[in-house]
């Protein structure tokens, strides 16, 4: 299978690493973290697992391997974009104007009620 699909394709499937707004879950809270190194074989992985960035949720085979990566303009890139809040589905939704704003709510009567009930 090529890495590259199609001739209108651009995208590679291989390489896909985890989204920001997941790798900034991870950095915020252990667990998540954990839940996703347990689903990795530990004798799977480059150098057992034992040099993995969090900001770019890569394993490295190597110390000085690890220690370059992070000297790296693609590292520093990566955590530079993981300083900015994810957006959340509140806030794409009232992007699109699905808020949940339903207005301020009256006690008074309105004119409709009024209006004599005709019936035929």
């Amino acid at each position: 299978m090529p890495a590259i699909r199609g001739s209108k394709s651009k995208k590679k499937t291989r390489r896909h690493t985890r989204d920001l707004d997941q790798i900034h879950a991870d950095l915020h809270s252990e667990r998540h973290l954990e839940k996703y190194t347990e689903t990795k074989a530990i004798d799977d992985l480059p150098g057992l697992g034992q040099w993995y960035c969090k900001e770019c949720a890569k394993w490295f085979e190597g110390e000085p391997n690890f220690m370059s990566h992070q000297r790296g303009k693609p590292h520093k890139r990566r955590v530079r974009q993981l300083r900015e809040e994810p957006h959340t589905q509140k806030e794409a939704e009232a992007a699109v104007g699905l808020g949940t704003d339903n207005g301020k709510r009256t006690t008074t009567v309105m004119d409709i009620d009024d209006a004599p009930v005709v019936t035929t």
